[in-house]
């Protein structure tokens, strides 16, 4: 419960409507290109956040102006693999509850399932597998949650997505895997993956997508593709490869993310 976390961010966090939430996965916080910062609070001043362990992830949470609205974004994100608990993975889409956050955009960077996506290719997620066994909903039921047994029916919201269609340009639509990682897939659960029908793999968004689908928010998740997944390439996987495909593929990503907020319609 970070309601005491929330009412302890400076005043202006709560000074006026949120148009959205974003959570930034792998060199999408290089990308993004706002009006103006409002505050800054790094991660490591977020009781019972901590900071974050991975390389293309900044560490801060920051509320900005993004084309004329106010946006709280978590640029950065902590990982299960981390050695994280779930309240730590999920912290970000609780904290933005209790702030009034009622709408959200995930980002990650992921391997490239599907056999048309090339690396620098972006993703709408429009469903997702997860076959962790890892739910953030475990545990003693929160009302404040929502029904104790949530419908996943519809995790991804059409309407958002269909936003996020119409500002790409060029863009795909697919099904992503949570893996739990921090090892990459093996080629035969790439295979089996792909036989599931999934289209990119990654080790984030889910947990954070089934905790705020819970809390009533509306979502929508964008991958970037830096990499065929294994066995799909002709080298060995490395985050080096991640963080450079993003790299070249930023100025895209910030059109998109921008265009999406301004796109979003006023409350």
């Amino acid at each position: 419960m970070l309601e005491a976390v929330a009412a302890a961010l400076p005043e202006i966090f709560r000074a006026g409507e949120i148009a959205c939430g974003l959570i930034l996965g792998s060199g999408w916080g290089e990308a993004l290109a706002p009006d103006a910062v409002l505050a800054r609070v790094p991660y490591a001043e977020l009781s019972g956040y901590g900071e974050s362990t991975v390389v293309g992830h900044r560490g801060e949470l920051l509320l900005l102006e993004l084309r004329g609205k106010r946006v709280v974004c978590f640029s950065g994100r902590r990982h299960y693999y981390e050695g994280c608990s779930l309240e730590q993975v999920t912290y970000p889409v609780e904290l933005m509850r209790c702030l009034g956050v009622q709408t959200l955009l995930i980002t990650n960077a992921a391997g490239g399932l599907n056999p048309a996506f090339r690396p620098g290719d972006l993703m709408i997620l429009t469903d997702h597998l997860n076959l962790s066994g890892v739910n953030p909903l475990r545990g003693a039921h929160r009302p404040e949650w929502g029904p104790r047994f949530p419908d996943m029916t519809q995790v991804y919201d059409p309407e958002l997505s269909a936003l996020l269609e119409a500002a790409g340009g060029r863009i795909h639509r697919g099904i992503y895997a949570f893996s739990v990682g921090p090892s990459y897939e093996t080629p035969a659960e790439v295979r089996a993956l792909r036989l599931l029908g999934a289209d990119a793999v990654g080790m984030s968004t889910v947990p954070e997508a089934v905790l705020a689908k819970a809390c009533g928010m509306r979502i929508a998740a964008l991958s970037c593709i830096t990499n065929p997944a294994a066995g799909l390439g002709q080298t060995p996987l490395q985050h080096q490869e991640v963080l450079a495909e993003s790299a070249q593929a930023r100025p895209r990503m910030a059109r998109l993310v921008a265009d999406f907020v301004a796109a979003l319609p006023q409350r």
